[in-house]
C-alpha cells in the first residue's frame, strides 16, 4: 500500500468510526461511555489471558489511563476517548507495503528456497545447474488464471481461498505472483508477526494483522472497516472466509462472512463517489497439499471436545522454524505439486461473472449489478438485504472450494484405508473407534487396493462431471501407484505414519491422521456406496450425526 494511502485510510478509519458513534448516539440509540467502558472489559479481559502478550505492558497501561478519565469525562472528552481507541486499533491493523522489500522478495526468496527444499538431493540439485531449482517448479497454479487477470483489469478482486495451513499465505503470494499480478492486500493473524523474520516481509507486503483474540466490537469495526476502504481505495484483497485453519482437515463448508460482507458496502461507496471502475469481483481459489504441516495439532483440536476447538493456536508446528523447514524439505524430497485451483469469480451479490466483468444471471443474461443496492434510485446500504446476498455469495464460493479441491494420493489412500477400518469395525463409533481403536486395524493391502480402485472409480466419474478435480499424478495411475505414494508422503514427516506396510498388509498407524487426510473428501457423498454415514456433519464443523 502506497504510503499516501495508508494515511488517508487511517484517517478515513478515525472519521467512519467516530462519525457513525456520535450519529446514533445523537439519536438516543446508544451512550458512548458505554461503547468506551466495553472497551475497557473486553481488553481487560484479553490482557488477564494473554499474559506473555508483546504489548501487554504498554495495553494495559493506555487501558488504565482510559478507565481513568472516563468517570469524569463530558460529551467532548467521551468523543476523544473514543477517538484514541479508535486511532490504536488503526495502527495495530494498518498494513504497509514497500516497493523495494517486493521486488528483493520476488527476485531472492523462491531460487533461496527452492535451493533449500532441494539441498537434500544433490543428484536432482546437479541436474537441474547451472539454472538454480525454483520454488515456482512445485507450485501448480491452474484454472481460471486468465480470467482473474481479465478481473484485475476490470476493478477490484477479493481472492477467496481454503484455509489449509499457516504456509497458505506464503504459496498464495507467490501464486499471485506468477500469475502477474500485483500483491493482494490481506489481513494474518498476530501470531504468524511473531517469528521476526516472516513478520518483517509480511508487514512491508501488504499483510495487515488480525489480532482474534481481541473480542471488542469496536475492534471488529475497525477491521472490517479497514478491509472495505481498502477495496474501495482499490486495492485487490485475500480473504480467508474459512476464518481459520480446516481443523478437521475437511473442505470448508461453513463459511464466516464478515469480511466479505464488507464487498456490497464497498461497491455502494463506488457508486456513490463516480468511480470508474467500481466493480467488485469475489474469486475463489483451492489449494490442496500432500501433506499438512500442522495436521496433527490441527485434528487434535477438532477432536477435543468436537465443536469446541480453540479459535486460534499459537503453538503449533508452525511456531517452530526448524519444523517447518524440515517439512519443506520432506516434502519437495518427493517432488509433491502444490495446487493452487482458481475458480470463475462472482460478482458480490453471487452472480456468476464473465471475461469482461459483467454480471449474468442464471440463465447467462447480462444484469447490471447496481440495480441490487438501488432504494429510491439512489445507491444505499439496507443491512438485512445485503446480509442475504453476502450469504448466497458464501454458498457459491463454498460450492466453488468442492468443484476444484484437487485429490491427491495421500488423501485417496486415507480414505481407503479409513473406510476399511470403519467397515471392519461397524460396531464402534466413529469417535471411539479414532481415539481408542478397534480390534481389526490392519489390512491385506489387496483390500486396500480394491477399495482404492472403486473410489477412484467414482472419482473419475464425479471429475467428468465437473465436481472434483484429480491431480495428474493420481488420475491414470494403478491403485498399487497410488497407495504406494500415499504410503511414502506418510513416512516422511509426521511424529508417526497415518498408515504403514509391513510384509503384504498396511496398517492404520495414527488414526487421528487418518481420519484428517480421508476427510478431504467429505462432502462427495462417497458414504453412501461404502455403506457408512458420513464422517463429518453437512457443515463439516462436527462429526456425522450417527458418530
Amino acid at each position: 500500500m502506497r504510503p499516501e494511502d495508508q494515511t488517508r485510510i487511517k484517517t478515513e478509519l478515525r472519521s467512519r468510526l467516530v462519525d457513525e458513534k456520535t450519529r446514533l448516539a445523537e439519536e438516543g440509540r446508544l451512550r458512548l461511555d458505554e461503547v468506551i467502558a466495553d472497551s475497557i472489559y473486553y481488553e481487560r479481559a484479553r490482557l488477564k489471558e494473554d499474559r506473555h502478550a508483546r504489548s501487554r505492558d504498554a495495553d494495559l497501561a493506555f487501558w488504565d489511563e482510559v478507565q481513568r478519565c472516563l468517570p469524569r469525562a463530558n460529551e467532548r472528552e467521551l468523543e476523544r476517548l473514543r477517538g484514541r481507541i479508535v486511532d490504536r486499533y488503526a495502527e495495530e491493523i494498518c498494513g504497509n507495503f514497500d516497493e523495494r522489500i517486493y521486488r528483493l522478495s520476488t527476485r531472492i526468496l523462491p531460487p533461496a528456497i527452492g535451493l533449500l527444499v532441494n539441498a537434500v538431493s544433490p543428484k536432482r540439485l546437479l541436474e537441474s545447474l547451472p539454472e538454480l531449482p525454483r520454488l515456482e517448479e512445485q507450485v501448480i497454479v491452474q484454472g481460471e488464471t486468465e480470467h482473474l487477470r481479465r478481473l484485475h483489469e476490470k476493478g477490484t478482486v477479493i481472492l477467496c481461498p481454503t484455509h489449509v495451513s499457516n504456509l497458505d499465505s506464503i504459496v498464495l503470494g507467490l501464486a499471485i505472483y506468477l500469475m502477474g499480478l500485483p500483491p493482494f492486500i490481506y489481513g494474518a493473524g498476530l501470531n504468524l508477526f511473531e517469528n521476526p523474520v516472516l513478520g518483517f516481509f509480511m508487514h512491508n507486503l501488504g499483510a495487515y494483522t488480525v489480532d482474534r483474540k481481541k473480542k471488542d466490537p469496536l475492534y471488529k469495526e475497525a477491521l472490517k472497516t479497514y478491509a472495505q476502504l481498502t477495496l474501495e481505495y482499490g486495492y485487490d484483497n485475500l480473504f480467508f472466509p474459512g476464518g481459520t485453519r480446516s481443523r478437521s482437515g475437511a473442505v470448508e463448508r461453513h463459511l464466516k462472512l464478515g469480511l466479505l460482507g464488507t464487498s456490497i458496502p464497498a461497491y455502494i461507496d463506488n457508486l456513490r463517489s463516480g468511480k470508474p471502475d467500481p466493480n467488485i469481483y469475489v474469486v475463489p481459489a483451492t489449494l490442496s497439499f500432500q501433506l499438512c504441516l500442522e495436521a496433527e495439532t490441527l485434528i487434535d483440536d477438532f477432536l477435543k471436545e468436537v465443536g469446541k476447538s480453540r479459535y486460534i493456536i499459537t503453538d503449533d508446528e508452525f511456531s517452530r522454524p526448524a519444523t517447518v523447514l524440515d517439512f519443506i524439505r520432506q516434502l519437495f524430497t518427493l517432488d509433491s505439486k502444490i495446487y493452487v485451483t482458481i475458480s470463475r469469480g462472482y460478482d458480490p451479490f453471487g452472480n456468476a461473472v464473465d471475461d469482461a466483468g459483467q454480471s449474468l444471471d442464471p440463465r447467462g443474461r447480462t444484469v447490471d449489478p447496481s440495480r441490487y443496492v438501488l432504494h429510491r434510485g439512489e445507491p444505499t446500504p439496507r443491512p438485512q438485504r445485503d446480509a442475504e446476498y453476502t450469504r448466497e455469495l458464501g454458498e457459491r464460493i463454498a460450492e466453488a472450494f468442492l468443484r476444484d479441491n484437487v485429490v491427491q494420493s495421500t488423501h485417496l489412500t486415507a480414505r481407503a484405508v479409513f473406510t476399511l477400518l470403519r467397515r471392519e469395525n461397524p460396531e464402534v463409533g466413529l469417535l471411539r473407534l479414532i481415539r481408542v481403536g478397534a480390534a481389526r486395524e490392519d489390512f491385506d493391502q489387496r483390500a486396500v487396493y480394491q477399495e482404492t480402485e472403486r473410489l477412484m472409480g467414482e472419482l473419475r466419474g464425479l471429475e467428468r462431471r465437473g465436481g472434483i478435480r484429480l491431480s495428474p499424478q493420481i488420475r491414470d495411475a494403478s491403485a498399487e501407484e497410488i497407495v504406494a505414494d500415499g504410503l511414502r508422503h506418510f513416512a516422511i514427516f509426521h511424529s508417526q505414519p497415518a498408515a504403514k506396510r509391513r510384509g503384504d498388509r498396511i496398517f492404520a498407524v495414527d488414526r487421528n491422521l487418518l481420519f484428517y487426510y480421508q476427510n478431504r473428501l467429505e462432502g462427495y457423498r462417497l458414504d453412501r456406496t461404502a455403506g457408512l454415514s458420513p464422517a463429518l456433519s453437512a457443515d463439516h464443523r462436527r462429526l456425522g450425526v450417527s458418530s
